[in-house]
């Protein structure tokens, strides 16, 4: 089992940088995927990316491609989400989650562990 507790969210200006990070407890951390996902006011939590337990893979939404980066540390039980050119669209509650799954790291249904979430809002 591990547990996750999200840092680093706020208010940012739209074209600004947050990086958010996620400290994870428990055992085994380095042998879960760990992903990101977003929650809007009134829409469905949806994918933002997703890192292999060694990092050697990592897959991102289309929306936040080329300006999110996924990055963990393994030795620390960390996992970070650096985001850059925020735009309002990007306001939601991100969290981390952590999976065993094989395939579907992109599902939320395959995220057995979630944290509570923080909040990130970009102003126009």
């Amino acid at each position: 089992q591990v547990q996750l507790v999200e840092s680093g969210g706020g208010l940012v200006q739209a074209g600004g940088s947050q990086r958010l990070s996620c400290a994870a407890s428990g055992r085994a951390f380095s042998t879960y995927t760990m992903g990101w996902f977003r929650q809007a006011p009134g829409k469905e939590r949806e994918f933002v990316g997703a890192i292999r337990k060694n990092g050697g893979s990592i897959s991102y939404a289309d929306s936040v491609k080329g300006r999110f980066t996924i990055s963990r540390d393994n030795a620390k039980n960390m996992v970070y989400l650096q985001m850059n050119s925020l735009k309002p669209e990007d306001t939601a509650v991100y969290s981390c989650a952590a999976s065993t799954a094989l395939f579907n790291i992109r599902d939320v249904h395959q995220y057995a562990y979630w944290g509570q979430g923080t909040q990130v809002t970009v102003s126009s």
